[in-house]
């Protein structure tokens, strides 16, 4: 876990590699701006730069989240839920955990090609920030390109007017980020209309004998419940879910 933390520490430590960096990215203006007051007071004021900086700081999870592996697993956890019936079980911060768990053991290739090419160079003092952060960008750019259908990018570099494209370097990131996001939701949805059949074969089964039966008054989805459970746990559902999600990536 600790090369992962410093991938992303590192980040936040190009801010202030340099002297005068953080300045220059606020557009030369000082951070914090005092005015002196009468009976010696002072009034504190922050630049409009910094207000955006903060804000895209706050953000910053969740477009780390989206551009990963992350998409695509909670999504279908989340379907496999609602196909098993169990309500709220397991619960979201479970899922969540174990999105991330996954996320990270799916994108380790990733990360150590972000560590030794870009990470490392930059903290032994061979590579100025900037190409560092151009170096740590390539890996995720290529994941993201193996994982995305050629539809989706011409669709939306389509809508954004650009293109066509003699390598994958000339793709503009935001036209990259919209079509690999886009691709994720897709191929969660397929993955998840392949888990929904075998239980909707056991929703059908238990209601036909249920009507066989004559007992109309009792909802099949109490008694096809424990069916599936059963099911998903014999068959080892756990395990060939998530070996089916890791290998379902391109890396």
């Amino acid at each position: 876990m600790i090369r992962p933390l410093r991938v992303l520490l590192v980040f936040g430590l190009f801010l202030i590699a340099e002297p005068g960096f953080a300045q220059q990215a606020i557009g030369g203006l000082p951070a914090v701006t005092v005015t002196p007051g009468a009976g010696g007071t002072s009034s504190y004021s922050l630049s409009i730069q910094v207000l955006v900086l903060m804000t895209l700081i706050t953000l910053l999870p969740s477009i780390v989240l989206m551009m990963t592996a992350f998409t695509r697993i909670i999504v279908v956890l989340g379907l496999l839920r609602q196909a098993l019936g169990t309500g709220q079980t397991p619960s979201n911060p479970v899922l969540i955990g174990l999105a991330l768990f996954m996320t990270l053991f799916v994108m380790q290739p990733v990360i150590d090609r972000v560590y030794n090419e870009a990470v490392t160079p930059y903290l032994d003092g061979q590579l100025e920030p900037k190409l560092a952060l151009e170096k740590a960008s390539q890996p995720i750019r290529d994941f993201m390109l193996k994982q995305t259908r050629e539809t989706e990018l011409m669709t939306f570099a389509k809508i954004a007017k650009t293109g066509p494209f003699e390598s994958p370097e000339q793709i503009p990131f935001a036209v990259l980020a919209a079509a690999f996001v886009t691709s994720e939701l897709t191929t969660a949805f397929q993955i998840g209309f392949l888990l929904f059949i075998p239980f909707i074969v056991i929703d059908l089964v238990v209601s036909s004998v249920l009507m066989s039966m004559g007992m109309m008054m009792l909802s099949p989805m109490l008694i096809s419940a424990p069916f599936k459970l059963m099911l998903f746990v014999l068959v080892d559902g756990w395990a060939i879910l998530m070996a089916s999600l890791a290998g379902s990536f391109a890396t």
